[in-house]
């Protein structure tokens, strides 16, 4: 009989690896993780918290404007980059201390270093071997670059958050939410900001209707945003400063101090030895694995970032702990994601959950669109023609609630309270029958009369 020095070795001290780890130790599961970096993964370290109090940050200069409208007299304001930085180093040293508290007081034993696949069953750390009866892989992602003559000058999201002083001009590449997210950061913090995005709008994947809503309500902001742009190469000046080389029909050159790419990311499966333990890769790159998170290999399971389905942080926690149920909780549990609410932490911010327009036309024949598009009472009084869109996305023939998107202040907290009521079958005539909240943007919701019917082309 082989004996196993723990029952499950996790391979990543991110969201969904710390969460199968603490899961599984508290079914009674020998449980070791390793982590190369800082507990705590993507999100706590470089990637939603740290932007979110980049945001928060970011924020502040149009409250200041907005102040005055209201009777307050607000002095001159001055910004420290260096001051954020180091707030946002604190908090997240201190969310990294308690990730690694927390795996420790729930029995797991918490490894540093860079752990590697030797077989199904053996793990390499630190030049020692540890066999585990099953693995999990957790690694996450990384930012993508592509191959262009001076890529090596510019930065990713992982460098944005550690930068030594704030950039005057700055470039953002790409359409998606990163891209858009550290666009409104750059910029309201003081930056002039241009956005270069290959494709034809901005959040490719967003209903048609939000993706236009914030287009335009960033230019309103001052950011150039830039279609159908490609990047031919970026040279450093001898004074530090980027010229790019744009190609296209706007063949141009143009100078900027930074240049970040937020081009997409894949998943992190660099030297964790995966072909040398048999585990197979989709085409895209994920480790692929069935609904219960098991690879190719029986022994070896794979949540979050690193199988490149869905690639937010509460799918990565509930798969973490799926797996950790199903090897240890005497059940057989999968992942249920028929409806996803996310956000984009964009300036004005976004939140949707459910079916947008046009997938909804795809699946079915006829659907019903509401709408509204106004200016919330925060902004009756300044100067600010900030709007705010919402969206009901309705089965025409069960009225059925599809889709729920909204692009204005507070949109993600308003859609995780509607993401229940979708998940649930609520239809249009329970939003109807809900009593509004006066005054609020969210009333709009439950308040929606006026439809458009669209119906699938024949």
């Amino acid at each position: 009989m082989t004996t196993f020095d723990y029952q499950l070795f996790v391979i990543g001290g991110g969201s969904g690896g710390v969460r199968a780890a603490r899961v599984a130790a508290g079914l009674g599961a020998r449980v070791a993780i390793a982590e190369s970096y800082r507990y705590g993964g993507t999100c706590v370290i470089r990637g939603c918290v740290p932007k979110k109090l980049l945001v928060h940050a970011a924020h502040f200069l149009d409250d200041f404007a907005d102040a005055a409208g209201f009777g307050w007299h607000v002095p001159p304001a001055t910004f420290s980059w260096q001051k954020l930085i180091d707030g946002k180093n604190q908090e997240i040293a201190r969310l990294s201390a308690i990730y690694q508290e927390n795996l420790a007081q729930s029995g797991v034993t918490v490894l540093h270093g860079t752990a590697r696949l030797v077989d199904a069953h053996t793990v390499e750390i630190n030049d020692q071997q540890v066999c585990a009866e099953y693995i999990l892989i957790a690694t996450g992602g990384k930012p993508f670059l592509p191959n262009i003559p001076g890529i090596e000058y510019a930065i990713t999201s992982n460098e944005a958050f550690n930068l030594t002083s704030l950039p005057t001009r700055v470039l953002v590449v790409g359409g998606g939410y990163i891209a858009v997210e550290f666009a409104g950061i750059f910029n309201g913090l003081g930056a002039r900001v241009t956005l270069s995005y290959r494709g034809e709008q901005i959040l490719r994947g967003f209903d048609d209707d939000l993706r236009q809503h914030l287009h335009d309500a960033m230019g309103k902001k001052g950011i150039n945003i830039r279609l159908r742009d490609e990047i031919s190469s970026i040279e450093q000046r001898s004074d530090g400063a980027l010229d790019v080389v744009f190609s296209g029909s706007r063949n141009e050159t143009q100078t900027f101090d930074a240049v970040m790419y937020a081009t997409g990311r894949v998943p992190n499966i660099d030297g964790l030895g995966l072909a040398r333990a048999g585990v197979e890769l989709e085409n895209d790159g994920g480790v692929r694995v069935d609904q219960y998170g098991r690879t190719s290999v029986a022994s070896i399971y794979a949540v979050g970032d690193v199988t490149n389905r869905i690639a937010l942080t509460p799918v990565a926690i509930r798969e973490g702990a799926a797996v950790a149920q199903t090897l240890f909780g005497n059940a057989s549990v999968t992942v249920d994601l028929p409806v996803v609410p996310s956000a984009v932490f964009s300036q004005p911010p976004i939140g949707t959950v459910g079916l947008t327009e046009a997938e909804a036309l795809e699946r079915y024949a006829e659907i019903d669109i509401y709408r509204a598009n106004f200016r919330s009472l925060r902004h009756a009084l300044t100067e600010r023609n900030e709007r705010v869109l919402i969206k009901l996305v309705v089965d025409a023939a069960t009225q059925r609630v599809l889709g729920a998107h909204m692009v204005g202040s507070d949109a993600p907290e308003i859609i995780q309270g509607l993401a229940i009521a979708i998940r649930l079958g609520a239809t249009k005539a329970d939003f109807d029958a809900t009593l509004a909240i006066h005054p609020t943007s969210a009333e709009e919701f439950v308040t929606l009369k006026e439809k458009t019917t669209r119906r699938q082309h024949s």
